[in-house]
């Protein structure tokens, strides 16, 4: 048996709620996975992005990331490619 067995069930459970709750909101979320023992929920609000995993111990980790509100253009993409190429 898994060795998270019940909570994982009542985690998996809870994972769902939350996206319904953000659907029921309205609010913009896309499910994803960084980790093997994680499920996460990118929410997207006006200024800021959210990062909502829920792990499967029974853990929730939330980052935030808000905007400074600075807006480029198109040459911006080049420091993209410039700072995060291998």
């Amino acid at each position: 048996m898994d060795e998270y067995g019940p909570v994982a069930d009542e985690q998996f459970l809870r994972l769902l709620d939350f996206v319904q709750r953000l659907d029921r909101a309205g609010i913009c979320h896309r499910l994803m996975s960084f980790r093997a023992d994680s499920v996460c929920v990118d929410v997207s609000v006006p200024g800021q992005r959210w990062e909502v995993e829920f792990m499967r111990d029974g853990g929730v980790e939330i980052e935030r990331f808000m905007s400074a509100g600075d807006i480029g253009d198109e040459a911006e993409l080049e420091v993209l490619f410039r700072d995060f190429s291998d």
